[in-house]
């Protein structure tokens, strides 16, 4: 069984990180789990399987895609760069 952090609701170990960093996915077992434990959690809460679509629905939709870092840094260059030939 997973350990959880209610305090910063943390639904996998941490050492799951270094796994998923390792080959990119985790396996079909491991995402299971995770799973599982979430779905738990949410009988406890109270939740029903209507609400639980609908919060993971609304989560989806609030992750917000990045640039990686590099390429941010090349942005803010190119921004530098063209504020600099306009003055």
């Amino acid at each position: 069984m997973l350990r959880l952090q209610k305090s910063t609701r943390n639904e996998f170990k941490s050492s799951e990180f270094r796994r998923m960093r390792k080959w990119g996915v985790f396996h079909g077992s491991q995402i299971a789990r995770m799973l599982t434990v979430k779905r738990e959690r949410e009988i406890e809460e109270g939740v029903g399987n209507r609400l639980s679509r609908k919060l993971d629905r609304q989560w989806k939709r609030s992750i917000v895609v990045r640039p990686p870092p590099s390429l941010k840094k090349l942005q803010e260059e190119e921004a530098a760069a063209e504020a600099e030939k306009s003055a």
